[in-house]
């Protein structure tokens, strides 16, 4: 299957407009909230929901598209035959978004591992900030939040977001966090137009491709990105994830590094 027709919107802030939440799928029969993402909603503006069914072998595809029949103004499914990965399926996914001309597109992983009672802080940051093209979640243990992580996990995961944060040369708490939010502009279109380097750490390649192509330069670029800390996130069981997938990273950073060098603001 070919990518939808893409339909950028040059308004990048219309009150009216919806907020668009894709969601990558992959065999995910036992761990999708079928439930809530039947009925979520924003207090204010309409979410569209797309659904991207990258190739699954399970029931997937059925669970997804019961909840688009149960949302049909607000909901579609984008199925592929073939699996082709995470990085793939958001892409593609981003594409088809933007025919529904939103103000705002993010992607939420399948197992909302971060609820959806999150997003509204995500939607927030742009309303109030318009500065602000990404808002991307931090997983961030504080007091008062609830992040749970299985501690191999979490002491992997710092220090690859170090790693990262070194190649992005950008002070990046989080990257792999899988709650993400951007506001329409001719820029995000050309960040999801071609297909990433990177599979695994895909996430950094779209921040080192926001800040390769602002127009204003990689110190505009990171005053673009907020970090949000998420109030709750939970690791859900049954995660693909495994202690090997980190070794992919590494080469992963090592492309994203030579393909997008940083650069230096002027003076």
């Amino acid at each position: 299957m070919t990518d939808a027709r893409v339909i950028l919107g040059t308004v990048a802030n219309v009150s009216a407009s919806p907020v668009a939440l894709v969601v990558p799928c992959f065999n995910e029969e036992a761990r999708l909230a079928v439930g809530l993402l039947r009925e979520a909603r924003l207090d204010r503006g309409r979410l569209d929901l797309v659904l991207v069914d990258d190739g699954s072998t399970d029931a997937t595809r059925s669970l997804l598209e019961q909840i688009r029949d149960h949302r049909p103004d607000s909901a579609c499914v984008v199925a592929y035959d073939r699996n082709a990965g995470k990085a793939e399926a958001v892409r593609r996914g981003v594409l088809s978004a933007l025919s529904r001309r939103p103000r705002a597109i993010g992607f939420w992983d399948a197992d909302l591992a971060t609820p959806l009672q999150e997003l509204p802080g995500f939607v927030d940051v742009l309303e109030r900030r318009p500065d602000v093209d990404v808002v991307i979640g931090s997983r961030v243990k504080l007091m008062g939040r609830s992040i749970e992580r299985r501690a191999w996990r979490h002491y992997v995961g710092r220090l690859f977001a170090t790693a990262a944060s070194l190649t992005l040369d950008l002070p990046v708490y989080d990257t792999q966090c899988g709650a993400k939010l951007f506001r329409v502009t001719p820029t995000l279109e050309q960040i999801f137009r071609q297909p990433f380097l990177a599979t695994w750490a895909f996430d950094v390649e779209v921040l080192a491709r926001f800040a390769a192509l602002h127009p204003e330069g990689p110190a505009a670029a990171a005053r673009a990105i907020y970090e949000l800390p998420l109030g709750r996130w939970m690791d859900v069981r049954g995660s693909k994830l495994k202690p090997g997938d980190f070794a992919r990273a590494a080469l992963d950073l090592a492309r994203i590094r030579r393909a997008y060098p940083p650069r230096r603001s002027a003076g």
